[in-house]
């Protein structure tokens, strides 16, 4: 198989973009597959989703990019969080950390994701003891990633689809 997409979804959110990889990715020679469902699949090249947790993603998704080798690897997930680039960076350097050295490393993709009502409440309780201006900046951007995955962040995430197919045709003519 050509290509495989491999995800985990907590909220819906990184199943939303699997779906927009999937569907931008050429051929016939493909499939998605959540984790949870993930039996012998194998590709030449993966795209890997994970939802942003506390900065990287899931045990179960670190034990599964480590078992990876000799493959083609893009990244892509979704964050609650989005305004800060370094934060952002930052979760990709924690999550493509996991990758073993034989492996091609692509790249990665990362957009807003909803966050669980749960998320919401601790901020509301902390605020209710300490309304600073850090805690309502966190409320304010609970509210922005309500609003996410939206069109613009899945057409962003074809975009990164075509530019690793870009980047994958050059080496496989050189």
């Amino acid at each position: 198989m050509d290509y495989l997409v491999v995800y985990t979804s907590k909220t819906g959110n990184t199943q939303k973009v699997a779906m927009k990889i999937f569907e931008t990715l050429p051929g016939k020679s493909k499939d998605i597959v959540s984790l949870e469902e993930l039996n012998k699949e194998e590709a030449d090249t993966y795209f890997v989703g994970f939802w942003n947790n506390r900065g990287t993603c899931r045990t179960e998704m670190m034990d599964f990019l480590s078992s990876l080798h000799g493959k083609r690897v893009a990244l892509f997930g979704t964050c609650g969080l989005m305004g800060n680039s370094d934060y952002l960076k930052q979760v990709e350097r924690q999550v493509s950390a996991f990758l073993s050295e034989d492996n091609e490393y692509l790249g990665c993709f990362l957009c807003g994701g909803k966050l669980g009502p749960a998320i919401l409440e601790k901020y509301r309780q902390m605020q209710a003891v300490n309304d600073t201006p850090q805690i309502r900046t966190l409320i304010s951007a609970y509210e922005d990633a309500m609003l996410h995955p939206n069109e613009k962040d899945l057409e962003n995430a074809s975009r990164f689809v075509r530019s690793v197919l870009t980047l994958v045709t050059k080496e496989k003519e050189e």
